[in-house]
């Protein structure tokens, strides 16, 4: 009997044995599998930097997108450009804008007509030719938008080429174009305020004229300094239109 008690003693002792490395075993994979699970995270992590590299990606397609504008600038610009002592990124990225963006010739032609060559806008035959701008026209100024008001005189497109000093709309600093373009100041002053002394050829309320009326100063002025720099630097490229004798408003002396 005392022999059957030790033999059953030491059977248990034996799956005692076996059972704690069992237990054992299943408490270290369960460990290992939780540990994996917290490592996770990390490959998140990782994956984000992932996502981190290809944002700078997306900053080099930016910047791909800012030179596939410049090129485009040059492809659609309607007269020869005079690129000496010119930053020629500049300039590619001022036509874009000036021709593609905010089609500153349709109002400063001198009118639909005359704006182009070859009219897209015109009846025409099957075979037409592409659209062509006008050169002779090109910036030049000369639409008349008619008047604001009994006393108001004509609200004529002005014209923005470069005179002979190379500087646009006839000899502009850029500190006064940027002065235009952001607050829509007239330093021409061609429709002044009607006052006791001013009676004819002004602008009476609401109607303020120091400011260039009919132009969309208002939405370009929310353009970055870089791109109204653009803008700048290529109506400095393009050629000079004499326009109409002085004193015009419209007459600019190149050369």
């Amino acid at each position: 009997m005392r022999c059957d008690v030790l033999a059953c003693a030491s059977v248990f002792r034996r799956y005692s044995i076996k059972g704690f490395c069992v237990l054992a075993m299943v408490l270290l994979v369960a460990l290992l599998g939780s540990s994996a699970q917290r490592g996770n995270p990390g490959n998140q992590g990782n994956q984000g930097n992932q996502g981190n590299q290809g944002n700078q990606g997306n900053q080099g397609n930016v910047d791909n997108a800012s030179d596939i504008r410049v090129q485009q600038g040059f492809a659609i610009a309607p007269v020869p450009l005079d690129l000496r002592g010119k930053n020629r990124e500049l300039v590619g990225l001022g036509s874009y804008l000036v021709n593609a963006v905010g089609d500153c010739n349709g109002c400063h032609s001198t009118g639909p007509v005359d704006e182009y060559v070859s009219n897209p806008y015109f009846r025409s035959g099957f075979f037409t030719p592409p659209k062509k701008v006008n050169p002779a026209t090109y910036l030049g100024g000369g639409d008349d938008f008619g008047t604001l008001g009994p006393t108001s005189p004509h609200i004529v497109s002005r014209n923005l080429t470069p005179d002979k000093t190379g500087r646009p709309e006839g000899g502009a600093p850029f500190g006064e174009f940027l002065e235009i373009m952001r607050h829509g100041t007239d330093f021409d002053h061609l429709h002044p305020n009607c006052s006791a002394t001013i009676t004819t050829n002004c602008l009476e309320p609401p109607f303020n004229g120091d400011l260039l009326q009919v132009m969309p100063w208002p939405a370009f002025q929310d353009m970055t300094d870089h791109e109204l720099r653009a803008i700048y630097e290529y109506l400095s490229a393009i050629p000079c239109i004499e326009g109409p004798p002085a004193p015009s408003e419209l007459h600019h002396d190149c050369h």
